[in-house]
């Protein structure tokens, strides 16, 4: 099976840098993005296998970012991983819409993150 391709988008470029790294010793292929704007132009160039995004960022967020990537790509049915630390179920409402569409809390650990893309990717094969 060839590299699985992940993009990660957050405004917080520690927590992108953390999750990267995590993720390529993994032995996936990241891509990274800072906000929805960049990372619709990072999916025009290689669409990823999972886009995992936070909801609040600067410029366009992941509210808005989510359902325009499936809207965009509808043939393509990557997983959608959105890290909050917003509880409230209102708050979530909206990602129930979205095929394929799951919450992690914030703070998110690099070790769960890597455990839930493997039962994913596992699931697959």
């Amino acid at each position: 099976m060839s590299a699985r391709h992940i993009l990660l988008v957050d405004d917080e470029p520690h927590v992108l840098r953390v999750l990267r790294l995590s993720l390529e010793r993994e032995g996936y292929i990241v891509a990274t993005a800072s906000d929805g704007n960049a990372a619709l132009a990072a999916m025009a160039q290689q669409l990823p296998d999972v886009l995992i995004s936070d909801i609040q960022m600067d410029g366009m967020d992941g509210r808005t970012l989510c359902p325009l990537a499936r809207a965009t790509y509808p043939d393509h049915p990557f997983l959608i991983l959105v890290m909050t630390s917003m509880t409230a179920l209102d708050e979530r409402a909206w990602a129930r819409e979205l095929a394929n569409t799951e919450f992690l809390e914030k703070p998110l650990s690099p070790r769960q993150l890597v455990a839930r893309l493997s039962r994913h990717f596992a699931a697959l094969a």
